[in-house]
């Protein structure tokens, strides 16, 4: 007698989460103030034609993260609510919050 096993995978996937993007421009986050969803993604988009910047959560994350250039961008998807502000590591007036609500 023959006994088989069956295994399924089941993969689920967020049909519903977005991308939004903030451009970074002349020294500030386009926009400064982000509502977004949970699950969703930010991509910050560097269009400066010569300056180099960061995203920097200084409540979640101790070390400062990576600069990017101009025509680079950095992404992060956001996964609990709350209100969750940033700065420019290089130009700490560049200041900007995401606030994530919930689904």
């Amino acid at each position: 007698m023959r006994t088989f096993l069956f295994v399924f995978l089941f993969i689920v996937i967020d049909v519903s989460a977005t991308e939004h993007v903030i451009e970074i421009y002349k020294m500030k986050f386009i926009p400064a103030k982000i509502t977004i969803a949970q699950g969703d993604t930010v991509i910050w988009k560097n269009i400066e034609k010569r300056q180099y910047h960061s995203v920097w959560f200084k409540q979640l994350e101790k070390d400062e993260p990576d600069y990017f250039f101009p025509d680079e961008s950095y992404q992060r998807s956001f996964e609990k609510s709350g209100d969750f502000p940033y700065e420019c590591g290089p130009h700490p007036r560049m200041k900007g919050i995401v606030t994530v609500t919930k689904k």
